[in-house]
């Protein structure tokens, strides 16, 4: 049997002993953080109860291995391997003093080091550069459209991890798939929308910030369109969107996320696109089926039922792309990124931004050639024609993405229905109940057109 002052001068036991020592102070350090409120990402989780544990444990198994390890020396070799009696550590050589303080003070250093680079690895993780650059690189497109955002600010893993232990679990296996599609190139191009992740996983972060149920009273939308006519001439759409919960008289559009409400559908394409059935429950708990025309229970049972939270009309606030090259190109005339004063620049710019490329160096240098020759022979002003070149740049970089096969209406947007069903998916006065009651269609449901003088 092995004895304790041979495994005293093995290095392979020390070095568990100095591993697990090391792992259980940062262990017990990160967890009183968390309880302090320090650490509030989901990859705390990862690292303090998972990473920490495991190194912790790969510590303690260093002990028995040595153990195990001299044993074997012992019955080989019972003389080579005799141990020495146990060390003296005689406190009143200075020699003695200085060793046990040097080793004291680096293995203070190395505690510091640990739980300074444990608390940067988590922050570090939680970047959109983190999962945009370092790491995930097929999440350009997605990286690229969050810098544009509303919610650019807001770290991936707040809406990309649900919430819970299972959200955490299924969030972890699901990036493993990642990491092994990654590393092996294959990887789908594009890559499938983030409404594919697990139901609830954003509605639930997003009431941190936002307020479904609050009224909010009616928003005006104002909506700039531009012919392909030489004077680009402009048609202004002004809508009265009814955004706030319901009321004792009417719905709005909140009505669908009002907690006093539960909408359950069935989706059987798997992208949340097309939705034959409907279930309702309202504040009173009654009940309402309804299904679309020559729905059937087979149908039905192998869809995928979910219950409807923000992120199936919202689905693109996160990663917002241009549905069509026209709305792009029309959103930045209406914002002076683009001249009306250039004869025919919409048409011309839609006519670019329709091309297919290879690549964004490509794209750039086309765009540029294409827009100076159309203006080349007619006077235009150089200024304005720069100008127009770097905003049509700027705008394919920011919207197509010929590497990962993203252009125009990849992921389709379900606010409106003006470039995909989006409402229609279920306002299509098709889905019928028992009772002959039907899902309305009625436009002045969610907006009511405000007509000009």
């Amino acid at each position: 049997m092995t004895r304790p002052e041979a495994l005293a001068r093995d290095p392979l036991a020390m070095t568990g002993v100095v591993i697990t020592t090391a792992s259980a102070v940062v262990f017990i350090a990160l967890v009183i953080a968390m309880l302090a409120g320090m650490l509030d990402n989901p990859y705390a989780g990862l690292v303090v109860f998972i990473a920490i544990p495991a190194v912790f444990v790969v510590g303690l198994l260093l002990i028995p291995l040595a153990a195990w390890r001299q044993q074997r020396a012992q019955r080989r070799d019972p003389h080579a391997a005799a141990p020495a009696g146990w060390p003296v550590i005689d406190f009143r050589i200075a020699s003695v003093r200085r060793t046990t303080l040097l080793i004291a003070l680096l293995t203070a250093v190395n505690v510091v080091i640990i739980l300074l680079a444990g608390y940067g690895g988590l922050h570090a993780m939680e970047t959109p550069g983190f999962c945009g650059q370092a790491c995930h690189t097929p999440m350009q497109p997605q990286f690229t459209a969050l810098q544009n955002a509303a919610h650019g600010h807001i770290a991936c893993v707040s809406c990309h991890i649900g919430a819970g232990a299972a959200g955490f679990v299924r969030a972890k296996l699901s990036g493993v798939h990642q990491l092994v599609s990654v590393a092996g190139n294959s990887y789908p191009r594009p890559i499938p929308p983030g409404a594919r992740m697990a139901p609830g996983a954003q509605a639930r972060t997003c009431v941190n910030c936002h307020q479904p149920a609050r009224l909010v009273g009616d928003r005006i939308n104002v909506i700039r369109e531009y012919a392909d006519d030489e004077k680009n001439s402009e048609n202004i759409t002004v809508l009265q969107m009814h955004v706030g919960a319901s009321t004792a008289s009417a719905r709005a559009i909140h009505w669908h996320a009002d907690p006093a409400v539960r909408v359950e559908y069935v989706s059987t394409d798997g992208e949340g696109q097309t939705i034959p059935y409907v279930k309702v429950t309202d504040a009173q708990g009654r009940e309402k089926e309804f299904r679309a025309a020559d729905t059937t229970d087979q149908s039905i049972a192998g869809g995928s039922r979910q219950t409807m939270d923000c992120i199936d009309c919202h689905n693109t606030t996160g990663h917002p792309i241009a549905q069509t090259a026209e709305q792009a190109v029309d959103r930045a005339i209406a914002v002076g990124m683009i001249s009306r004063d250039l004869p025919f620049v919409r048409r011309e710019g839609v006519r670019l931004m329709k091309a297919s490329y290879p690549s964004h160096e490509a794209a750039s240098t086309a765009i540029d050639q294409g827009l100076r020759g159309f203006y080349e022979s007619r006077g235009a002003d150089q200024h304005q024609v720069k100008r127009t070149v770097a905003a049509l740049q700027d705008i394919y970089r920011h919207n197509v993405f010929p590497a990962m096969k993203v252009t125009w209406g990849t992921y389709p947007g379900n606010i409106g229905h003006v470039t995909s069903m989006g409402c229609f998916r279920c306002h299509d006065d098709s889905h019928e109940a028992k009772d002959g009651t039907k899902i309305s269609g009625d436009c002045e449901l969610c907006h009511t057109q405000i007509e000009r003088p």
